[in-house]
């Protein structure tokens, strides 16, 4: 775990990025004094939380990535397994966490990304038939919320969220009907952003997750109350 922390400090102060390779192992083995073993531990580290890729063969070796929110899902849901969590859970914090989020980011939101989100609503419309592309775009629009909040912990966090109450993976189905309304809440929720108006974005993105909630509840009430399983 110190060889690994001590790799991390030093791409940091490289500035080594996305794809860049680091160090041969040998010159990795003579720097950090450590035995063979422990350095290819330390990487395969660092492979499982998203830092670097192990790429075999000649000119490989360990290459720069960039972390996703994976290893923090991961962390999370085994912590709230052994909790005895359920998703309900999951959901209670979604409707505290994004509805400060969607406030947050109404008032500083950059136009590139009240660019994107304009985007995904409208993507979402246009494909509405579509219920991968539905589903991808109802997740790119609360993470770029969670984004733009200027918070980087909220960002990270929504995305652990999302992908633990993944709707594909726990069996909920989005008929037209409601993907219709979850399109409407979208407009609603962007619309509010747009104008700075962060009251109002607060709101609608309160009345979009208990929608959502009340949903669930109402169509698969044994999901809701199903305990969280870890996800690796």
């Amino acid at each position: 775990m110190l060889v690994a922390q001590r790799i991390v400090a030093d791409i940091n102060r490289r500035g080594n990025q996305v794809g860049e390779r680091l160090p041969p192992e040998r010159a990795m083995l003579e720097q950090y004094q450590v035995g063979r073993g422990t350095l290819r531990e330390s990487l395969r580290y660092l492979e499982l939380q998203g830092v670097i890729s192990l790429r075999p063969g000649p000119g490989g070796g360990p290459v720069v990535e960039r972390p996703d929110s994976s290893s923090l899902s991961a962390a999370l849901s085994l912590l709230l397994q052994f909790a005895d969590a359920s998703h309900r859970a999951i959901a209670d914090a979604r409707a505290t966490v994004e509805t400060l989020t969607a406030r947050l980011a109404a008032e500083q939101m950059s136009d590139d990304a009240l660019a994107e989100l304009r985007e995904s609503v409208e993507t979402m419309h246009e494909q509405m038939d579509d219920e991968l592309v539905f589903l991808e775009e109802n997740r790119r629009f609360h993470v770029l919320i969670a984004h733009s909040s200027g918070n980087p912990v909220f960002g990270y966090l929504v995305e652990a969220l999302l992908d633990i109450l993944a709707a594909s993976a726990l069996g909920i189905e989005f008929p037209g009907r409601r993907r219709e309304e979850v399109y409407g809440a979208h407009t609603t929720i962007c619309a509010a952003i747009a104008a700075h108006d962060g009251d109002a974005a607060a709101r609608a993105m309160a009345d979009h997750i208990d929608e959502y909630v009340r949903y669930a509840q109402e169509k698969y009430p044994e999901v809701l109350d199903a305990p969280i399983t870890w996800t690796a």
